[in-house]
């Protein structure tokens, strides 16, 4: 072998040497990174079976919440959104429960007609554009609450002020109840500015029917949800002054609610009094789980207008 074939021969070696070393090293990084995928995997997958476990424990005291009070559910006792420490192996698990029916139901802005179709439902869209312009949406408030209905009923025609089919591009109508209320966003009208306003207030209850607020449980915050059921001379600081003043045991009754002379002047239609009560029906419901370094954020909802209460939807995700 000449001398210059020796150096190619060495070079040669060198250059297969390296080669090897850098592919062993990626196969390496490659196992780690799927250790490390299998172990997070693990761990996500125990954080979901603890999750699993706090449900069961947050329906049976919501039963036992409402066996032993039937009647009438306050913010007596600091339960209402007050975190449920679950410690458990290596972790910690926390759930909160809040009333869930104090919303405005986007679901209720139809009601059932024959064979699963829905009409629109013009008190509903009443309420919901009033919504819009009490929290400051930006945004036409009756052409919003409008499109929402019309994406949700049955029929082609649009409303007024809504949109069919006709007003989208590359997609249509659902014609069918809302599963989550980021269904919103798809609405003609509806903004990312409007929508980061509108959501805080708005939920997606798994009925055709206006959601019935709690005058119990519903907070000062949340007063233009009260608000929204009268005619605009009830202002969003009107009713949380009325939300301030109320007994700390709650009212027995919503008519006792309505009695109120700050109400008396004030002309209320029997439906908008039908959308209010002293006991709740629908419970929501959030467990935070760290375990392992893994964290996961559950939402979920609880029906319990019948007894013993049940889970009806879960949505899973990374903690805020």
């Amino acid at each position: 072998m000449r001398k210059g074939e020796r150096g190619a021969a060495l070079l040669t070696v060198l250059l297969l040497v390296a080669v090897i070393a850098v592919l062993a090293a990626t196969a390496l990084e490659k196992l780690h990174v799927s250790t490390r995928l299998a172990s997070n995997a693990g761990a996500i997958d125990q954080a979901r079976g603890y999750a699993f476990a706090a449900e069961v424990l947050a329906t049976s005291r919501v039963t036992a919440l409402l066996a032993e009070n039937p009647d009438r559910i306050a913010l007596v006792g600091g339960r209402s959104d007050r975190p449920f420490a679950l410690p458990v192996p290596g972790g910690l698990a926390t759930a909160r429960v809040t009333d869930g029916g104090n919303c405005f139901n986007l679901n209720g802005l139809v009601t059932p007609g024959d064979n699963g179709s829905y009409a629109a439902f013009t008190p509903a869209i009443i309420q919901l554009a009033r919504l819009i312009r009490l929290v400051n949406a930006r945004g036409p408030a009756e052409s919003i609450a409008a499109a929402a209905a019309d994406w949700i009923d049955s029929d082609s025609s649009a409303l007024a002020a809504g949109a069919e089919d006709a007003s989208y591009t590359g997609y249509r109508t659902s014609g069918a109840l809302m599963a989550d209320p980021s269904e919103l966003r798809a609405v003609a009208g509806v903004t990312a500015e409007a929508y980061a306003a509108i959501r805080p207030w708005v939920c997606t209850l798994p009925q055709a029917e206006p959601s019935v607020l709690n005058v119990n449980t519903l907070t000062p915050e949340q007063a233009p949800l009260f608000a929204m059921l009268l005619p605009d001379t009830l202002s969003v600081a009107g009713a949380r002054s009325l939300l301030l003043k109320r007994p700390a045991l709650g009212y027995e009754s919503a008519a006792e609610f309505w009695a109120l002379p700050a109400l008396s002047t004030i002309t209320a239609d029997p439906g908008a009094q039908a959308q209010t009560a002293v006991t709740t029906k629908w419970f929501a419901l959030r467990i935070d789980v760290n375990l392992g370094g893994a964290a996961i954020e559950e939402r979920a909802l609880i029906d319990a207008t019948e007894l013993p209460a049940r889970l009806v939807s879960r949505q899973w995700g990374e903690p805020a």
